[in-house]
């Protein structure tokens, strides 16, 4: 498989290479030349077959011959080896629930597959590799467990400061190690923008070998389709009909993994993007006109991106068709009183605690399906409601209880570098690290 720029300016490369440069030179995300399609008999045999062998027959493809086949086994079986539940919720609404890998977010499974990849990949690195990665929350937090201790790899995280829950800044803070957390004062469109710019600075990417751990990067991105695959087998299985599938959806990477997987011929009748107040798409797919704003902060702030990166894998991804996206995805604006009141309705009627991320799918599949009621719905819930626990209290009037896997956590020191959203800072922070660590070693 090779990789071609989205800006079409730079050659194309092949899987190692779009791992471990993350962004192309011209600053463009990489796409796959082809869209591979699923084998003959594959979508039936779903229900029967182990996580980690439809994680590898997904993703081969897309590695190639960069990763021999009994290392790529391994890996996947590495990134799936927890549970991925199909919960019915209310009637004809289920919840994929994403949040039982270690960090307790859907991130887990893209930073797993691709901490492993670098890992392989930098044993022939005669130069350490930097993670470099903005975060709107759960990023973070996957992205430093799954690289925690991999040696011959130092991940530096960017978040935007007092916006992003106590568990999740925990997350990203407290591990210590390889992993350093940048507390941005501005939003995650700043993080962002400093990432990107970062990445454009040629002078620092001769200094040592830098990769993103965004979704931008294709071994945080594909992997994702995985669970579209496990969550449609169970509905299948429970509905006998393609589902309707609702996505939180921010940078849009886990929505483009989704219709990747679809057009590769996983039977999705049609995604919904449900967005905050931040509605670019939503307006988007109104208008056909795409206009980016600046990043408003709510109540579910993972999804707080006024410019999604992703959105551009989208259109190439339909070959920049308005009327072919339009066929195949929905979207809604979802307000923080809606979302909060999504959180209390539903826990009153059902009993199910939703977090605000997956309050807001919830409440933009109910409105599709009240238009289209022969429908099943399945949404995804992205995130644990502990890493929310002003919100989902205030809306529950309940206590979330703290699971066990994080009380320790919760208990370590925070540390942190506040920096301003000013990319003069970040590179004589990133430029002090290598110098330090050029001494060192």
């Amino acid at each position: 498989m090779r990789y071609y720029s989205l800006n079409r300016q730079s050659e194309t490369v092949d899987f190692r290479t779009a791992t471990i440069a993350g962004q192309a030179p011209d600053g463009g995300l990489y796409f796959p030349e082809t869209i591979p399609q699923f084998p003959a008999g594959f979508v039936e045999q779903l229900p029967h077959l182990e996580p980690a062998e439809v994680a590898y027959t997904v993703l081969a493809p897309y590695v190639g011959e960069a990763i021999p086949e009994a290392e790529l086994r391994c890996i996947c079986a590495e990134t799936v080896n927890f549970p991925f539940p199909l919960v019915p919720v209310a009637n004809g609404i289920s919840a994929l629930e994403l949040f039982h890998g270690p960090t307790l977010a859907f991130k887990d499974v893209g930073a797993r597959f691709m901490s492993r990849c670098l890992g392989y990949f930098s044993r022939s690195e005669t130069r350490p590799v930097t993670v470099l990665v903005a975060t709107s929350g759960d990023t973070g937090g996957a992205v430093a467990s799954g690289f925690l201790g991999v040696p011959g790899v130092e991940v530096v995280i960017l978040y935007p400061s007092g916006r992003v829950s106590p568990v999740q800044e925990q997350q990203l803070t407290a591990l210590g190690q390889n992993v350093t957390a940048l507390e941005i004062r501005g939003n995650f469109d700043d993080c962002q923008r400093l990432v990107k710019q970062a990445f454009r600075d040629q002078e620092l990417m001769q200094q040592r070998r830098f990769t993103s751990a965004n979704s931008i990067n294709v071994a945080r991105w594909l992997p994702q389709q995985v669970y579209y695959c496990y969550g449609v087998a169970q509905a299948l299985a429970q509905t006998g009909k393609p589902p309707v599938v609702a996505v939180p959806s921010g940078n849009f990477g886990n929505l483009c993994a989704g219709l990747l997987a679809h057009v590769s011929g996983l039977p999705v009748a049609r995604f919904v993007a449900a967005c905050n107040a931040n509605a670019v798409v939503p307006a988007y797919l109104t208008s056909g006109r795409y206009a980016a704003q600046p990043a408003v902060a709510t109540l579910s702030n993972a999804m707080d991106v006024g410019d999604p990166s992703n959105f551009g894998r989208i259109l190439e991804l339909f070959g920049n068709e308005y009327p072919s996206i339009r066929e195949k995805l929905s979207g809604y604006s979802v307000s923080d009183n809606e979302t909060a009141a999504t959180i209390r309705r539903v826990h009153q009627q059902t009993g199910y605690v939703l977090d605000p991320h997956g309050a807001v799918a919830y409440f933009a599949l109910e409105h599709y399906l009240a238009r289209n009621p022969e429908a099943a719905g399945v949404f995804l819930e992205t995130a644990h409601p502990v890493k929310f626990p002003d919100v989902v209290e205030a809306a529950t009037g309940r206590e979330v209880a703290v699971p066990a896997e994080l009380q320790t956590l919760m208990q370590q020191p925070k540390r942190s570098v506040v920096l301003a959203p000013a990319y003069e800072e970040l590179r004589e922070y990133l430029t002090g690290q290598l110098q330090e660590s050029s001494v060192t070693a």
